[in-house]
């Protein structure tokens, strides 16, 4: 704590960028957000951290990157985000909503890399030893080399992670760190961001990798200061809900790997489960029997091509102004393939009540996911069926036009792994595919592909 009669200073933090103003204003001067500054008192003097990073330089050819050999869990999900592996002195923050399976995540990633015999210190501000134990023995979790420490204060942190040989160190959450150098409460900007920093600088001089726990706000963002995001070197938000048993590992930043993979799990009563197919995961609901207003397209989530199911239905609009309702897909992009199908194709669609859903709960942006949604749509305005064994992909133009997408031999070789036969593509892409048991046909406009699935 501070002591009685040192001299203490007054700044005004911005809670979404973290940048340090001397007077409380309106609108932070570096993000221009209304409203954004807390008051925080921090001391005048700041002690030095007992471990420093010693600069270094070198020509590139002759850096050695021989010993940066890294860690592998065994979960080919959890590595599959992280980039394959884990680096001595990565930094990743995990941010999440409450209650969507972080603690579990990391329990279970703990075990998994004490089992590659390494040493694992897990750090938890949020539960009891015993709460840990119970929950370990409810996943079966061994945890052989996994120490589990309880504190709140990131001086006694650091002192424990100093006075033995950890590789791996987990912390569930930052926000519930502080550090005697504010009188402010965990959770505030400032305790964050020093607690992230001294935490992060240890990583790098000590070579362990850490994994930070991030609460999210009612945006969805992690909660705190912007600059925590770039403080670490990996960034993975944990996606989902309560209403649905699977749950998406997503990165946003990532220096060692592409931020267009994604890990998905299924939440079970012991634990959280990899998927190894997600295809059948979100076809589970599809039969075999023609359906209205229902199609199946194959999309792309980083290498990964994944079928999943679009429904839709098309109501008159009774009730003055009719509705636009698009579950797991943007509205603003739905009124735009509404417009495009009343203009170009002649579909009213200005008197209708449009609800269109991506089943299984997914939350998707792909340009490929015009065409089979505008399908969907007229499937259920004409109520004419769609055969199971078509798969639809493509994006839509203005004019109505198809254009290409990327990654087709993808989408088309885990359409036919699936059982369909017939697959409905922009005429740009049908040119270099391989050879395929399937039948692919190309379209170059959103009428031909309705006349070729609709009849």
């Amino acid at each position: 704590m501070i002591q009685p009669g040192r001299k203490i200073k007054t700044a005004y933090f911005c809670s979404k960028c973290g940048a340090e103003h001397t007077k409380w204003q309106g609108q932070c001067r570096e993000c221009n957000q209304w409203n954004s500054l807390i008051e925080e008192k921090i001391p005048v003097k700041r002690h030095a951290p007992a471990d420093i990073v010693r600069g270094e330089k070198r020509l590139i050819p002759q850096i050695d990157t021989r010993q940066l050999s890294g860690y592998q869990s065994g979960i080919v999900e959890f590595d599959r985000v992280l980039g394959g592996q884990l680096l001595p002195g990565m930094t990743i923050l995990l941010g999440g909503e409450p209650g969507i399976g972080k603690s579990t995540m990391l329990l279970q990633a703990a075990d998994a890399y004490s089992r590659q015999n390494l040493s694992v210190l897990y750090v938890t501000g949020e539960e009891s030893l015993p709460q840990i134990k119970l929950r370990a023995e409810r996943l079966s979790v061994e945890g052989s080399r996994v120490t589990v420490f309880n504190s709140t204060n990131v001086e006694q942190v650091t002192e424990t992670v100093n006075s033995e040989d950890f590789q791996i160190v987990l912390v569930d959450s930052i926000q519930t760190l502080s550090s005697n150098m504010f009188d402010s409460p965990p959770g505030t900007v400032a305790q964050v961001r020093e607690s992230a920093y001294q935490l992060i600088n240890l990583a790098k001089a000590r070579q362990f990798s850490l994994f930070l726990v991030g609460h999210v706000t009612k945006d969805g963002m992690v909660a705190g200061p912007k600059v925590l995001e770039h403080m670490v070197d990996t960034v993975v938000y944990f996606e989902g809900d309560s209403t649905h048993l699977y749950r998406m590992l997503r990165p946003v930043k990532n220096r060692y790997g592409s931020v267009s993979e994604i890990g998905l799990f299924e939440m079970k009563p012991e634990g959280l489960v990899e998927v190894t197919n997600p295809s059948s995961l979100f076809l589970s609901g599809h039969g075999a029997e023609p359906k209205i207003g229902s199609v199946v397209t194959a999309i792309c989530e980083g290498s990964r091509p994944i079928l999943v199911e679009i429904q839709a239905l098309v109501s008159p609009a009774n009730y003055g102004n009719p509705q636009r309702v698009a579950g797991g897909f943007d509205n603003k992009r739905l009124a735009l393939l509404l417009a495009i199908l009343e203009k170009r194709c002649g579909y009213p669609m200005a008197a209708n009540d449009v609800f269109v859903s991506i089943a299984g709960g997914l939350k998707l942006s792909e340009p490929a996911l015009d065409l089979p949604i505008m399908t969907a749509i007229v499937s259920s305005l004409t109520n004419s069926p769609i055969a199971p064994n078509i798969v639809v992909s493509g994006e839509v133009g203005l004019s109505g036009e198809v254009r290409g997408i990327t990654m087709v031999d993808r989408r088309v070789t885990e359409a036919s792994k699936m059982g369909f036969d017939h697959i409905i593509l922009p005429e740009t892409n049908t040119a270099h595919l391989p050879k395929n048991s399937a039948t692919v046909e190309g379209v170059k406009s959103v009428q031909a592909a309705l006349e070729n699935v609709l009849g």
